[in-house]
């Protein structure tokens, strides 16, 4: 009998694990090597952040996932560098060696280059980003009550700086527990002057989504109260004062950035396989350029397709079905191999 191939996986979100469920266990053993030991449900970051469930509902241990799996090992590390020459990647606990490996390394927030904002707003890309957020809000409030009224406006205004999925998702869930739920937990403020503001560069809410999607999300945010402005450039952020590039000015003490990503990196990724936003160009079995035996999955990888000349969007869909379509093709792969 053929020994095992040794699978070398990257990254436990959407993609990693849909790889991973779906590897054939008599053909490969697996190790996934992830800086968290949980896996984290990102479509539901903005209910955490808006205390509408726990963050225990949606972060799951890495290794009970894979319990009943015996293939399957997982190690706490992060990632350093790609030896593709050898077969290994050097992470923070020693090298690992592989006959295939799977890049789903996901993306980060993008601050195009200004470390005030980086510095001083709220993220959403992980369960601990949006413990942040809640806790925050949670003592906003708090200070609201006792605040005097020179220092309430600031802490009366909540922006939102990006109106795609995770934006729209956040104003819609802070508007309606403005309404229904946080009149009855601090009933000494006056919510009519808590004001939520989304803030987006281009045209419409939801820019990447069809006309009726973008309307739609638009219509429905200020029937609920939020003021949303488009064709917005922010500026700057120190903490106090958001800035934007036309010169106008809000104060707040919470800015949520939510305007972009970019890709994860390692080192000895080849710079002329990455297109914009860091995402690494695959074939269409997800295969990178620069090696035989390296796929990349989900958010970091960018494929283009006759329906998708910029890429597929980076959704949770998506690197779920990448995932699947890439452990059927490593088994016709491997089994061509041993015939």
């Amino acid at each position: 009998m053929d020994p095992k191939k040794k699978v070398l996986v990257i990254g436990g979100g959407f993609a990693g694990i849909q790889a991973i469920r779906n590897l054939d266990e008599n053909i490969f053993d697996i190790l996934l090597i992830d800086k968290l030991n949980h896996h984290q449900f990102q479509p539901l970051f903005y209910q955490v952040a808006t205390s509408q469930i726990e963050p225990s509902s949606i972060s799951f241990p890495l290794r009970n996932i894979f319990k009943s799996k015996k293939n399957v090992q997982v190690r706490l590390a992060e990632v350093l560098s790609i030896n593709s020459s050898q077969n290994k990647v050097l992470t923070s606990i020693g090298e690992f060696g592989y006959d295939y490996l799977i890049l789903a390394i996901g993306c980060r927030t993008n601050f195009y280059g200004n470390a005030a904002i980086e510095k001083n707003s709220f993220t959403l890309k992980t369960t601990y980003d949006a413990i942040s957020v809640r806790n925050h809000i949670i003592l906003t409030f708090e200070k609201i009550i006792s605040a005097s009224e020179a220092e309430k406006e600031a802490l009366l205004n909540l922006v939102i700086v990006g109106a795609g999925p995770t934006g729209v998702e956040l104003s819609g869930a802070f508007a309606e527990i403005k309404r229904n739920i946080l009149p009855k937990d601090y009933p000494g403020i006056d919510f009519s002057k808590f004001k939520i503001i989304l803030v987006e560069g281009s045209k419409n809410t939801l820019n990447a989504m069809s006309d009726h999607s973008s309307k739609a999300s638009r219509k429905y945010l200020e029937q609920m109260g939020v003021k949303v402005f488009t064709e917005t450039y922010v500026k700057n952020y120190d903490g106090e004062t958001l800035t934007f590039q036309d010169g106008e000015s809000i104060k707040s003490k919470t800015v949520i950035w939510a305007a972009g990503v970019t890709g994860n990196t390692l080192d000895n990724i080849p710079e002329e396989s990455l297109v914009h936003g860091n995402r690494i160009k695959v074939d269409r079995i997800n295969k990178v350029s620069w090696a035989d035996n390296i796929f990349a999955l989900g958010d970091i990888a960018y494929m283009e397709t006759p329906k998708y000349p910029k890429g597929h969007p980076q959704v949770a869909n998506v690197a779920i079905n990448q995932a699947k379509n890439l452990a059927r093709n490593l088994k016709y792969i491997e089994k061509g191999r041993r015939t």
